[in-house]
């Protein structure tokens, strides 16, 4: 019946089509053809949803005309014919109305300026031609191409409700999450074994952060600075931002690497630096490392390729961050997931209230100011008319082309995108009950593997409300209690909530105490 039920969700989301307000003009001469962007009202003026359907119409060219009055049309007539006239002086309606009344079937309007798509009319006045407007360097560029011989077609293909980069985010999202608490949990294997051996473990290694109750509101506090101060002062602190992103990412993917890199048998030999001592092999990954995050950072807005590194980046910076932020207490998780979730809830649906322009400073900040492909929403589109010096984003989001986009790169990528922090912040629950399995001898890793399917449901009904609204969604506002609820479900039946909401770590005062407490040849310690 599951089965059933999956295949008729997924069926839904492929049959159900919405319509585009970006379509395509398709030019062609004699000996050449070509396909440019063109943005229309589809209540107002529908167009045919394929190439075969459309109706074909001579192209006649008046952007030496603004086509406000009648004197501005040609003798002959436009009979059965498109015509493309400047923006500007009149109201596309008037200038719709003039070319319809002369027997024009279509009308191009074009723009030197962001094509924005054209807001309703008066039926009443029996208005019936088509309308688009089209960039103005398009239309010169049909003009060298095909001269004056230039017939066009115009249609909009219909985009499915569902896109399959939102698969891509998911698996994205599980896998890292999934990788990174599975990271932490052998690592605290290891310790243990390490101690259990007659080793000694410190409660805190050189590159691990222990969370505590005043350090979660700090943290909280200070994202919440650092977005506003983002907000406002987005032009200069997003080259901060990038650099800190490079220093951070480099230092992730070597982290990721550095386990692996131990594990092969050449390269063994060093050499001394300062007073240390620096294996070949572990230098050469360093310059890898710092060599990629330079990559990163010199083709960051080549938006055709980059995404794929920058989300490679991206999932060691997550695991990284899993790794050496380290939650001691599901009581700690609680405060800590629970005041996110107020902070991205406030930052996604409420300060749209305050801003002036009516967007959340959440979605504002992680698309960048500049930004259409990863903003469309709802029934209005904006197309840059000329290629534009590329507006800086900031490295702080999962990005994948929309892989079902019918005007992909006519129009502009557009992308799908999944906030580093929706994997984090998760991620350290899931991590807390990974190594509260390696704590209690849990060889089910029944909450590893229980918090882990729990953020899976909870992504894919971020992705549902996600598709179904049309509009970003703030998903820890569905991660946080999926995450949650499920780890005290799972404590509570296994009659273990007051040692999983207290934590187990191990706590050694200094060097020459022993642990707190010995049970069973291993060293424990309780949160005090």
């Amino acid at each position: 019946m599951s089965k059933i039920l999956v295949a008729s969700v997924c069926a839904l989301f492929l049959c159900v089509q919405v319509n585009a307000q970006e379509a395509i003009l398709h030019a062609f001469g004699p000996s050449a053809e070509n396909e440019y962007c063109i943005v229309f009202n589809s209540s107002w003026t529908p167009l045919p949803p394929s190439l075969d359907n459309a109706t074909q119409y001579q192209l006649v060219n008046l952007t030496s005309s603004v086509l406000c009055h009648q004197t501005d049309l040609p003798p002959a007539g436009l009979n059965g014919k498109a015509v493309v006239v400047m923006r500007g002086n009149c109201s596309f309606e008037e200038k719709a109305l003039i070319a319809q009344s002369s027997g024009a079937r279509a009308i191009l309007i074009a723009s030197k300026t962001s094509l924005t798509t054209p807001s309703a009319i008066n039926t009443d006045k029996g208005l019936n031609i088509l309308v688009a407007l089209v960039r103005y360097k398009d239309v010169l560029n049909m003009q060298e191409a095909f001269k004056d011989s230039i017939s066009v077609k115009l249609y909009a293909p219909p985009a499915a409700l569902f896109d399959y980069s939102i698969l891509v985010i998911l698996f994205i999202s599980v896998f890292t999450l999934a990788l990174g608490g599975y990271w932490s949990g052998a690592a605290e294997q290891q310790e243990i074994n390490f101690a259990v051996q007659g080793g000694r473990r410190k409660a805190e290694s050189s590159d691990e952060i222990q969370f505590t109750p005043l350090k979660v509101v700090i943290f909280v506090l200070g994202m919440c600075g650092i977005l506003v101060l983002l907000y406002f002062f987005y032009k200069w602190l997003v080259y901060v931002m990038i650099a800190m992103f490079c220093i951070a990412s480099a230092m992730a993917v070597y982290g990721c690497l550095a386990a692996l890199v131990q594990m092969i048998p050449c390269g063994r030999c060093s050499f001394s630096f300062q007073d240390k001592t620096v294996e070949i092999r572990f230098f050469f990954l360093a310059a890898f490392c710092i060599a990629v995050s330079v990559l990163w950072a010199v083709y960051r807005n080549e938006d055709r390729w980059i995404w794929i590194l920058q989300d490679v980046l991206g999932i060691a910076f997550c695991l990284n961050f899993m790794r050496v932020l380290k939650i001691s207490s599901f009581k700690i998780c609680v405060t800590l997931l629970s005041l996110l979730l107020v902070y991205d809830v406030f930052f996604v649906f409420i300060t749209p209230f305050f801003t002036k322009n009516g967007e959340s400073i959440m979605v504002q900040v992680a698309a960048g100011p500049g930004a259409t492909g990863e903003k469309r929403g709802g029934n209005m589109v904006e197309v840059p008319a000329e290629p534009t010096v590329p507006y800086e984003k900031l490295p702080i989001v999962m990005r994948v082309p929309r892989l079902s986009s019918p005007t992909q790169y006519l129009c502009g990528m557009e992308f799908s995108l999944l906030g580093y922090g929706d994997i984090i912040v998760p991620g350290l629950l899931v991590a807390y009950c990974h190594r509260f399995d390696v704590w209690n001898n849990n060889s089910t890793k029944i909450y590893y593997i229980s918090c882990t399917i729990a953020y899976g449901v909870g992504m894919i009904v971020t992705l549902v409300v996600m598709v179904l609204s049309k509009m970003g969604q703030p998903a820890l506002l569905y991660l946080v209690p999926c995450t949650l609820v499920t780890s005290a479900l799972v404590a509570w039946r296994r009659k273990e909530m007051k040692r999983f909401w207290a934590g187990t770590i191990y706590e050694v005062l200094d060097s020459s105490k022993e642990p707190l407490i010995q049970d069973g040849g291993k060293s424990y310690g309780h949160i005090q």
